[in-house]
């Protein structure tokens, strides 16, 4: 059996942002619509970090293949010591008629750019339309990715970027001015410089304690939380959850089983289970998204199969 291979380069060369914004708002609809079926991940803890199972199946639609199969990353925050990322991974393909092994790709910017689209996605539905100003705190792996997909659904006049220490940040805004995602991109010195006055706001940390302050945030911002993937990360105070409206998850078993973010709240009494929307609903027309100019809306995001499902499928058919 030749099982064909897709690294970074090639996934590059083979998807960009529109496409997989594109890609995962039709994976949300399916799993809404009860055309795909992700169960929760596994996670198992090693000695050094969590590695994560992530299987799934999206039935055929109308105008598209459907997609099966698995991804495995590992988080190993320890690598950066040792000069090495600290997200690895792997997504397998699987034919759904066959069983048969279809293709495997590296994971590592397969997920930022998955992460990033569904932020591109909650963005779009979620955000003012003349939401400009983006202001996001952390400068990590995933940051460019969350980056590039709001500028893919906003025409952004200003970008800021903080981070813990600062020299991400600065590195990250040097490399992305003049990219074309925004007409300034700077660096600035704390996460409340960052989002104050800020249209759209991204958490993209793995923070056990909130980065920011309810009143950091201005009314009718649109927040996309996006680091925390456990219920030991909390990136925003639940006050902040609390004055969402609406709340959306991209899937309520994993936002109740993985989300710190929400959970601490809903523990606290602050916000109800039926608070909580999921994207694909959002997507699909079913729930309503933004209801005036001056709400503040929240997408909480802990990732879902759904995603690497559809932009490695994305992958293969380009």
């Amino acid at each position: 059996m030749h099982l064909p291979y897709f690294d970074e380069a090639e996934l590059r060369r083979r998807i960009d942002m529109p496409a997989a914004i594109a890609a995962v708002r039709r994976g949300f609809v399916a799993l809404h619509r009860g055309r795909a079926r992700v169960p929760v991940r596994t996670s198992l803890e090693a000695d050094h970090g969590v590695t994560l199972f992530m299987p799934g199946v999206v039935d055929p639609g109308p105008d598209e293949p459907g997609a099966l199969g698995l991804k495995v990353v590992s988080v190993r925050p320890g690598n950066r010591a040792r000069g090495l990322p600290a997200i690895h991974g792997l997504v397998v393909l699987v034919d759904p008629a066959t069983g048969i092994p279809a293709a495997a790709m590296d994971a590592r910017w397969l997920t930022a750019l998955r992460t990033g689209a569904a932020t591109g996605v909650a963005t779009d539905l979620l955000a003012r339309p003349d939401a400009e100003v983006l202001g996001v705190v952390g400068a990590g792996a995933q940051a460019r990715c969350q980056i590039e997909a709001v500028a893919a659904v906003r025409a952004l006049a200003e970008v800021r970027i903080a981070s813990k220490g600062g020299e991400s940040a600065r590195r990250l805004a040097a490399e992305l001015t003049g990219a074309g995602v925004a007409d300034v991109v700077r660096a600035v010195a704390d996460a409340r410089t960052a989002v104050a006055d800020a249209d759209v706001v991204v958490t993209v940390t793995d923070s056990p304690t909130p980065v920011l302050r309810s009143d950091d945030v201005a009314a009718g911002a649109h927040v996309n939380a996006v680091g925390g993937y456990t219920t030991a990360m909390q990136e925003l105070p639940p006050e902040l959850v609390a004055r969402a409206t609406p709340i959306v998850v991209d899937a309520r078993d994993a936002a109740l089983a993985e989300a710190g973010d929400i959970t601490e709240p809903l523990a606290r009494g602050m916000i109800a289970l039926q608070d909580l929307v999921e994207l694909g609903a959002v997507a699909a027309g079913d729930a309503p998204g933004r209801r005036r100019p001056r709400d503040l809306t929240l997408f909480k995001s802990v990732g879902n199969a759904v995603e690497d499902l559809m932009v490695a499928r994305l992958a293969l058919d380009g």
